[in-house]
């Protein structure tokens, strides 16, 4: 039996194709067990507040049209829901803002940032300075 590091993924990303990869990259690394995508923010915020996700780890873009990111981690903040403190996110993007880098680096739910497009080294690495994992 292949052992995850994490049961229950939230991936928050309005782009088909890099969820499609994410997707795959996760998979194949034995990251997480199930794999759950949200297309919007809003459907995310939902989701977690009914209970119908209950994830570990959370992987959010950040540039996203009808709310960002970024937007998302202040309605997270307002959120009330069981082990909401031990829920690891993950940003994602393909800038290479350093504005939104240092944005996440600020955010108290943030664990790390990832550059897109997902790679297995770079789950890797990220996972391997996580120390709960």
């Amino acid at each position: 039996m292949t052992q995850h590091r994490y049961k229950t993924c939230l991936l928050i990303d309005d782009n088909y194709i890099d969820n499609f990869v994410t997707r795959k990259i996760l998979q194949s690394g034995n990251f997480v067990e199930d794999i759950i995508v949200r297309q919007s923010p809003d459907e995310a915020i939902e989701s977690l507040l009914t209970g119908t996700i209950q994830p570990d780890v959370i992987f959010l873009d950040i540039r996203m049209p009808l709310m960002s990111g970024f937007e998302f981690l202040e309605e997270y903040d307002k959120l009330v829901f069981p082990n909401k403190e031990n829920i690891k996110i993950f940003m994602l993007s393909s800038s290479l803002d350093p504005t939104d880098i240092k944005r996440s680096e600020l955010s108290k739910h943030v664990t790390n940032f990832i550059h897109k497009p997902v790679t297995q080294k770079a789950l890797e690495e990220v996972f391997a300075n996580d120390f709960s994992c």
